[in-house]
């Protein structure tokens, strides 16, 4: 009978001796094998040990953070200490958190954790104190469009979060519904001491509700106000001016409105509430100027491009929040870029902006990139090797499409500098290859020269294979003329080399976009391979989307295990019962974090301390880096 694995066997994080990758990679000594249904010791997430540098010798600041595609900001002083900490959501349910340290030059944000007091947020969240108890609270969106609130039971230096109410409920005790892909706003727009909530709706209007009461069973409950507060209407192409050319990925044209944030502050420093509205069909930022007051607000003028005479133009859907980040007594402003209708892509990279106010109402931009981490643009996938012949492992790593406008992928190189057992990486530019969409690479001898071959998935169902002309110490890639295979069914091949049959040459597995692995035996040889088509649903595997497979010796018996990177974050493991020159796979052990969308996961000793490491690429483009906690005294950092 096929046997059917799914999501749910979820990733042994054991480490063993061989990666089954590129068979010149240093490969560490056996480990002993656990005891029978013991738990081998995670990974441990780490965004700075190792650095890595760019081409022109730069550090990054935060180089394995990962990478950023739609980042949702907020700045709060979580801590109580006087400065404003950062939090990211990147991906949905979960937010990172960035601690302000350091003072002067020295001032920094240094990541704590990506699952931030393990709060389930949904689609967005807000930090505002709605229990006017003078510390923070959270509202945050709850399954489908409706609003948490995560009373604070702690203290503003402490604070400790408690779900008081499924969601807000109106002064008749039915809920508040929002838009969950529109980000709400709350604050006291007219001065009157009671926090207004206010909603984007995705035809470009506003509902606006009052606070009134704190029920002792409902929590906090709103009046409703208006559906259509002050008359606005945004429609996307219109206020900002032209938008950008419309293009085979972004065929829009004007008086266009569907999902948007706004952020509510006193943009010109007279005193009273303005709004800037971010739209997934406005390519840059609205300012809805206050013309009334404080305690009379009136914004019932044309929406002003922002910042005024320069203001910002992006893929849009633009997600503002304004705090006084110098400590000069104005308001700045962190811009995250969701990427809305205007191609996106160009935007993978630089989508979190930082903008001084120089004057009232005045703003330049600092930077595209607030967080200083290595970033490719989206969906990143490495694999460690030995690139050049010196001993350590070395990264490559593809992505799906430059934001140059290339509408290709990207292959890059990355040297490690440093040592097999204290490695650093430089950026060494990327590598020629036919171009292509989305890239997925795999190396090893497959000709039996000695030096590392490079096979290549892209979107398509081919896997292209790239003879090395050149030497183990400077590798030429050359296309041979036809495809090494082509899959059965599917695209967005994903390959991996490794002995999968302990005959001592290199077979193939290939991951797609169904879910399925494909395994190819090597019927040649070592210098000359002939890849044979047995399983186009190796072992039954499915019940997922994007598979990239990962042979992987982890409970360290001599072995190939496998490890699955999937759409959507939850790996899949399966150990190997079964021998060397015959696998047999079941599911492994669970105890699995969750990885990011589109996961893809390369494995080596990287620290050189004798155990497996993790390089994990996935959908926001960059790289997170996991070292092996059996080789960690103690507990370092937050997971």
């Amino acid at each position: 009978m096929r046997r059917r694995y799914g999501a749910a066997a979820l990733l042994l994080l054991a480490c063993g001796p061989a990666s089954g990758g590129a068979q010149s990679a240093p490969v560490p000594a056996p480990a002993e094998r656990p005891p029978a249904g013991g738990l081998l010791p995670p990974l441990e997430r780490r965004v700075d040990a190792v650095a890595i540098a760019d081409s022109t010798g730069r550090r990054y600041d935060l180089p394995f953070l990962g990478g950023l595609d739609r980042p949702r900001p907020q700045l709060v002083d979580i801590d109580g200490d006087g400065d404003l900490d950062l939090f990211i959501q990147e991906y949905s349910g979960r937010m990172t958190f960035f601690e302000r340290t350091g003072t002067g030059a020295a001032a920094r944000w240094t990541w704590r954790t990506d699952r931030w007091h393990d709060l389930d947020i949904g689609e967005w969240s807000r930090f505002v104190d709605v229990d006017a108890d003078g510390d923070v609270d959270l509202l945050a969106e709850a399954p489908y469009s409706f609003i948490r609130w995560y009373r604070n039971d702690g203290s503003a230096r402490e604070p400790k979060f408690t779900l008081a109410a499924d969601t807000l409920r109106d002064t008749s005790n039915q809920p508040v519904f929002a838009d969950r892909q529109n980000i709400p706003q709350l604050a006291d727009l007219d001065c009157n001491g009671r926090l207004d909530l206010m909603l984007g709706r995705v035809d470009g209007t506003i509902t606006r509700f009052e606070m009134r009461d704190l029920h002792p069973q409902y929590g906090p409950r709103f009046a409703f106000v208006t559906d259509r507060f002050e008359n606005i209407q945004i429609l996307g192409g219109d206020a900002a001016g032209p938008a950008p050319p419309p293009t085979p990925a972004s065929p829009v044209g004007p008086s266009l409105h569907g999902a948007n944030t706004m952020a509510i502050t006193d943009i010109d420093g007279d005193g009273d509430q303005d709004i800037l509205w971010g739209d997934f069909f406005e390519p840059g930022l609205l300012w809805i100027r206050n013309d009334g007051s404080c305690t009379a607000p009136s914004m019932r003028g044309t929406p002003i491009p922002f910042p005024v005479g320069a203001p910002v133009r992006t893929s849009g859907y633009n997600a503002p929040v304004m705090a006084d980040l110098d400590a000069d007594g104005d308001a700045d402003l962190v811009m995250g870029i969701l990427g809305g209708a205007y191609n996106p892509t160009r935007t993978a990279r630089d989508n979190l902006y930082r903008l001084e106010q120089t004057a009232p109402g005045r703003f330049a931009v600092l930077s595209t990139r607030l967080l200083d981490g290595l970033d490719l643009g989206s969906e990143s996938v490495p694999v460690l090797a030995d690139l050049d012949g010196d001993g350590d492992l070395d990264l490559l790593a593809g992505n799906k499409i430059e934001s140059d406008g290339s509408q290709a992928a990207g292959l890059y190189f990355m040297e490690n500098t440093g040592t097999a057992k204290a490695p650093a990486f430089r950026e060494r530019g990327r590598i020629g290859v036919t171009e292509a969409y989305h890239f997925t690479p795999a190396l090893g001898d497959l000709d039996g020269d000695g030096d590392l071959d490079l096979v290549l998935g892209t979107w398509r169902d081919e896997v292209p294979f790239y003879r090395n002309e050149g030497t183990r110490q400077a590798p030429k890639f050359v296309r041979a003329d036809s495809a090494l295979v082509r899959l059965t069914r599917g695209s967005h091949a994903n390959p991996a080399l490794a002995d999968m049959d302990g005959d001592g040459d290199l077979d193939l597995l290939v991951g797609e976009a169904s879910g399925a692995v494909n395994y190819y035996r090597n019927d040649g040889g070592r210098s000359a391979p002939k890849f044979v088509l047995v399983s186009d649903e190796w072992e039954g595997i499915g019940g997922i989307r994007r598979s990239v497979p990962r042979p992987v010796d982890l409970d360290g018996d001599g072995d190939l295990d496998l490890v699955v990177g999937t759409e959507s974050g939850r790996p899949l493991v399966l150990r190997n019962v079964g021998t060397k020159a015959a696998p047999r796979l079941e599911p492994g052990e669970a105890a699995a974090p969750q990885w990011p969308p589109y996961a893809a996961p390369a494995f080596g000793d990287l620290d050189g301390d004798g155990d497996m490491d993790l390089v994990l690429g996935g959908a926001s483009g960059g790289l997170q880096y996991f070292e092996n906690a059996r080789a960690v005294s103690g507990t370092r950092g937050a997971r």
